[in-house]
C-alpha cells in the first residue's frame, strides 16, 4: 500500500514514515499542502494522511482541492483536538480524524480500517457493474434475473452453463482457458495426468 504523509512535523513524518515501513507500507512524505498537490498529479497512491496545521495550504484548504478531483481515501492528522476542527474536517470530505500526539499502531489501524472500507465500496461497486446486462449480436445474458435470451426468447440453461456462458461473454475477444472455466464456473481445478 503506498501512502502519502504530509506534514510540517519533519521529526514526526521521521518517525511515522519508519513505523509504517516495518508494517510494510511505502511511504513518501511532503511538508506542505502545496507539494503533496503536485505530487498526486504526478503519482498514484492509495490513501494519503495529511496534517490540519501546515505551511503554505492549511490540511483544509489542501483537502478541499484534492476532493474536487480525487476520492481519495485521506486521514487528517492534528495536534487541535477540537471537536469543530473534527467535524469540519470530516464533512470537508475527510475519511478519519487522527489528534496527535498519536499511537503510530493506532494510526495503522485507522490506515486498514478506512482501505477495508474503500476496497468494499470498490467491490460493491464492481458487482454492481457485473450485474449489467451482456448483449452479444442477438445473445443477451442478466446476470441479475440469471436469464438468457436469444431474439428475446428465453434460453433455459442449469446453473453451470448460466455460469459458464457468463464467463464465456464477459470475456468475449479473449481467450478462455479450461482452468479458468473449472476454477472459476465449477470452483476447482482441472485435474493432472
Amino acid at each position: 500500500m503506498k501512502i502519502l504523509l504530509v506534514d510540517d512535523d519533519i521529526e514526526l513524518c521521521s518517525l511515522l514514515e519508519e513505523y509504517m515501513q516495518q508494517e510494510g507500507f511505502s511511504v513518501s512524505l511532503c511538508h506542505n499542502g502545496q507539494q503533496a498537490i503536485e505530487k498526486l498529479e504526478s503519482e498514484c497512491f492509495d490513501l494519503m494522511i495529511l496534517d490540519v496545521m501546515m505551511p503554505i495550504l492549511s490540511g483544509f484548504e489542501t483537502l478541499q482541492a484534492i476532493r474536487k478531483k480525487s476520492q481519495l481515501p485521506i486521514i487528517m492528522l492534528t495536534a487541535k483536538g477540537d471537536r469543530i476542527d473534527r467535524i469540519l474536517g470530516l464533512e470537508m470530505g475527510a475519511d478519519d480524524y487522527v489528534a496527535k500526539p498519536c499511537d503510530p499502531r493506532e494510526l495503522v489501524a485507522r490506515i486498514k480500517a478506512v482501505s477495508r472500507r474503500t476496497y468494499q465500496t470498490n467491490n460493491s461497486q464492481q458487482a454492481i457493474k457485473n450485474l449489467s446486462v451482456l448483449t452479444i449480436n442477438d445473445l443477451s445474458l442478466d446476470p441479475g434475473k440469471r436469464q438468457v435470451k436469444i431474439n428475446d426468447h428465453i434460453i433455459s440453461l442449469t446453473s453451470t452453463e448460466f455460469d459458464c456462458l457468463h464467463l464465456l461473454m464477459t470475456n468475449a475477444g479473449h481467450r478462455v482457458t479450461r482452468e479458468q472455466l473449472s476454477q472459476q464456473v465449477l470452483g476447482k481445478k482441472t485435474a493432472t495426468f
